[in-house]
């Protein structure tokens, strides 16, 4: 396990530190989207990542690795969204990063908890495997959204972002220290 907390903390480093570049360039447009428009982004990235698993080639010069980091970002931007609501209004740099940093360590805590039940059970998976979980996260976040964020025995949609999150950075791991 500390293998897993040591490559995670390695994969959240790089994540902030994209978050805060593009934070930097960009500020906090993002803060206008709603979550509806996040899980679309998402479902983009993450269907460029199969369309390259399937292919076996990507002519845009980037892999799959910048599109885990974006469905990272993206998801922690959503729990943000579904904290704060949608708002015309940007927020500083430093609140952004202090909810980011929020958003990013209950995703930790919570693949923790869930490593301990499966005993690390994403170590044998296919980094396509996830791939094609999120997208089926993707599918089921739509529903939810289509629903009004109203279920009946499931998860909401902050559980799904979660779970796209550590997903995301399972195939990071599996990319970078494998």
């Amino acid at each position: 396990m500390d293998k897993t907390t040591q490559q995670y903390n390695e994969v959240m480093k790089v994540c902030t530190s994209i978050f805060t570049k593009k934070m930097h360039d960009y500020g906090t447009a993002w803060r206008i989207l709603r979550p509806i428009s996040i899980t679309d982004q998402i479902f983009i990235k993450a269907q460029r990542i199969r369309s390259i698993e399937t292919k076996g080639e990507h002519k845009i010069d980037e892999g799959v690795r910048p599109e885990f980091i974006g469905i990272i970002n993206y998801a922690i931007m959503g729990l943000i969204q579904l904290e704060l609501g949608t708002s015309d209004e940007t927020m500083s740099d430093e609140d952004a990063k202090l909810f980011y940093e929020k958003y990013f360590t209950n995703a930790f805590e919570l693949m923790q908890d869930k490593n301990h039940d499966y005993d690390e059970a994403w170590r044998h998976m296919r980094i396509s495997s996830f791939t094609d979980l999120i997208l089926m996260k993707i599918n089921r976040t739509k529903q939810i959204e289509d629903n009004k964020g109203e279920t009946i025995i499931s998860e909401g949609i902050d559980a799904n972002y979660y779970d796209m999150i550590n997903y995301s950075v399972f195939a990071m791991i599996k990319i970078d220290f494998e």
